[in-house]
């Protein structure tokens, strides 16, 4: 029997047309520059993490790329200049969820929900059973069907970052740009979560690109790693570009890694130094 040669997936990647194209991005707070010269792409089926210490431009990044900043450089969303998107439909392709997501006091698990389906609305904004269905899959999927006419104000800070996430794929999107959201959950809801958002980017194609602090976690999950240092790409690649060498420097302590038998290695801080 004749063995397939199957080319490897950065091969495949190349042909394939990006969802997400963004190039030589710079943008400056007063004289503090924040962005510079940062080229990054995502593709479908893909969770790329964006990694970084605090301040290393990884928020910047993605409300640059979702057009809530605007940055110098050249941003094409499935093959169009942001500029020529409407908020509107820029929303039904692609779904952000920033650092700290708000809400109106006093609104239910499924009342926040449904703000996901803002894109979809006619001018009198009224549900459609449509909007009804998606709202009730995606509760199902991040088990929230048990708290979903539970105030807001009444929740934990996990199962709240758990309704914001939800309230991005009720746009049923063809990408995610999710700044941290494993903010406050626990370490459990933190792996079930991000196996969900693999999950969804294999068998529905939908790009995530994701800011994270977990360096362990992402290496765990994530199909390439972008890393970023006062405004620069200083690493980008598979999972092996996370050097400890590197990295130590990037982040200001010492890292070691350790090996495992299997799966990517652990890196940890030297608290032998």
């Amino acid at each position: 029997m004749s063995t397939l040669n199957l080319p490897p997936l950065t091969h495949i990647l190349e042909i394939l047309q990006p969802i997400l194209q963004a190039k030589n991005l710079a943008l400056s707070y007063g004289n503090r520059p924040a962005l510079c010269g940062v080229d990054l792409t995502l593709f479908p089926g893909e969770l790329v993490a964006l990694l970084g210490p605090n301040g290393s431009g990884k928020s910047t990044l993605i409300q640059s790329l979702f057009g809530h900043l605007k940055s110098a450089g050249d941003i094409e969303w499935f093959g169009k200049p942001i500029q020529k998107w409407t908020p509107r439909d820029l929303a039904r392709k692609v779904a952000y969820m920033p650092q700290a997501p708000g809400y109106q006091p006093g609104q239910s698990v499924v009342e926040v929900l449904q703000l996901g389906r803002s894109p979809y609305w006619t001018g009198f904004g009224l549900e459609s059973p449509r909007d009804a269905e998606v709202v009730r899959s995606v509760a199902s999927q991040l088990s929230l069907n048990d708290i979903l006419h539970r105030p807001m104000d009444e929740l934990s800070g996990g199962q709240r970052q758990r309704v914001f996430v939800g309230r991005c794929l009720v746009q049923e999107p063809a990408a995610l740009l999710l700044d941290e959201p494993n903010t406050y959950l626990d370490l459990k809801h933190q792996v079930e979560l991000c196996q969900l958002l693999r999950q969804l980017a294999k068998t529905q194609s939908i790009g995530v690109l994701m800011a994270s602090h977990d360096l362990n976690l992402a290496s765990s999950f994530a199909d390439r790693v972008v890393v970023l240092s006062q405004g620069k790409v200083v690493a980008s690649g598979g999972v092996d570009v996370l050097e400890p060498d590197k990295l130590s420097e990037v982040y200001g302590v010492k890292l070691i890694q350790v090996d495992r038998m299997a799966g990517p290695a652990v890196l940890i801080p030297d608290f032998q130094q």
